[in-house]
């Protein structure tokens, strides 16, 4: 053995005198191991690796038990990685990489990756050494623009963009733009970020800068940091695009009923007036509050089933009905967020299927939420108007001729 190790310890020898010489290290070919181990801080030369996806119902446990590792060595990992990452996280069709001895056939390492950026070091001989790890992102600006046929969704996919954008885009105008009733024509023109890792596309980050015309009006958003460390949405005269409430309490689904003096009743099988808009989607869905503001109510309430009742303000009180239940910590006096899911939806009451029956007061009288303007929140700063109009000027042109972008990464101009 003494041998057959000694040319071995002769060429890392070698290796480590040739890089203290240069001040460079040898670069590997990008197919070789070594090479592409780097990244996870493993010196993994001489092991052998075996790369695979995580199956269905397989455990931390399993992936080491057939691999030379005790489960008693196995529990000690789990425990000295438990600050950082609990393995009972670990999830069916994430990759994962084994660095075995090749002479014991153990194995010394285990790289799990929850996600496109981060990735845990699980050190099988020194559990104390584990640790977890992100890699690079790069992140380039990049445009992206469509008119819809059929849904947002295809178009934006169409146009090559991430289809994450389409959630992006209905949050910068979520006080706006009602997406549920987007219709054929609709166009849209973004800004974004987009973020890859070792060349692969990975989610986006922020959208930058959007124009969304809808039934013939364009609307524009620009974000913005006024040096608070958080970047709101304002539209080209510097209004904030936020609003006293949400234009709705579901991100993505579709009007079945709206505020109608005169409806039907499917249960009744009589006409009544019906107070509120009705959104179908499916069981489970979660519910969000459309603004900050107090619990005034949590409980099962006759025909509204499992029921809501928010206090935003002096003026405006909501209503969300036939849940199928309440999120943590949703109970009478609880304060909540704009945005903050408050239930999910269900049938409970007098209801024919899951659906969220959302209703609107204002000053106490039931409104249509779709007919109503909310007021804006602040607009931009006065000492801080200068600089915003340079921003909007330069995103402007980008949203126009989206040639400029190319090869920009990451401007600041838009902090």
């Amino acid at each position: 053995m003494e041998r057959l190790l000694a040319p071995v310890v002769s060429l890392a020898i070698a290796a480590i005198l040739l890089v203290a010489a240069t001040g460079t290290a040898i670069a590997e070919p990008p197919e070789r191991e070594a090479a592409s181990t780097n990244r996870y801080g493993i010196a993994a030369g001489g092991l052998e690796t075996v790369a695979d996806d995580v199956a269905p119902r397989e455990t931390f446990a399993d992936l080491l038990l057939d691999r030379g590792v005790s489960y008693s060595r196995i529990v000690a990992l789990a425990e000295e990685t438990r600050g950082t990452f609990d393995v009972r996280d670990i999830r069916a069709g994430r990759s994962y990489r084994v660095y075995m001895n090749p002479w014991t056939k153990r194995a010394e390492y285990l790289v799990y990756r929850p996600n496109a950026v981060e990735y845990v070091v699980f050190n099988v001989r020194r559990p104390d050494a584990s640790y977890v790890g992100e890699r690079p992102v790069e992140v380039q600006w990049r445009t992206a623009r469509g008119t819809i046929e059929r849904s947002l969704y295809e178009t934006m996919v169409a146009a090559g963009a991430h289809p994450g954008l389409v959630l992006r885009l209905s949050e910068v105008f979520a006080w706006q733009i009602d997406f549920f009733r987007l219709r054929k024509g609709d166009r849209f023109r973004i800004v974004y970020e987009e973020r890859t890792v070792d060349g692969r596309r990975i989610s986006p980050g922020e959208i930058i800068a959007a124009a969304v015309t809808h039934r013939g009006e364009t609307y524009y958003g620009f974000r913005f940091d006024e040096g608070t460390g958080t970047a709101e949405f304002f539209d080209r005269n510097g209004n904030s695009l936020r609003r006293a409430l949400l234009k709705a309490p579901l991100q993505f689904s579709r009007i079945s009923s709206r505020f109608t003096n005169r409806r039907m009743h499917p249960v009744l099988k009589e006409y009544r007036p019906h107070r509120g808009t009705d959104y179908a989607a499916p069981r489970g869905t979660p519910v969000r509050s459309v603004g900050d503001g107090e619990v005034l109510h949590a409980s099962y309430k006759g025909p509204n089933g499992h029921y809501v009742k928010i206090r935003h303000n002096g003026t405006y009180t909501t209503g969300y009905l036939h849940l199928s239940g309440y999120a943590d910590g949703i109970r009478p006096g609880a304060r909540v967020s704009q945005g903050d899911v408050i239930g999910y939806v269900g049938s409970t009451g007098r209801s024919t299927g899951p659906h969220l029956d959302y209703r609107l007061w204002k000053h106490g009288t039931a409104v249509d939420p779709y007919r109503i303007e909310m007021p804006p929140s602040h607009p931009v700063q006065p000492q801080h108007r200068a600089a915003f109009e340079r921003v909007v000027r330069d995103l402007m042109q980008y949203l126009r001729s989206p040639a400029l972008l190319a090869g920009l990464k990451r401007p600041t101009s838009a902090s």
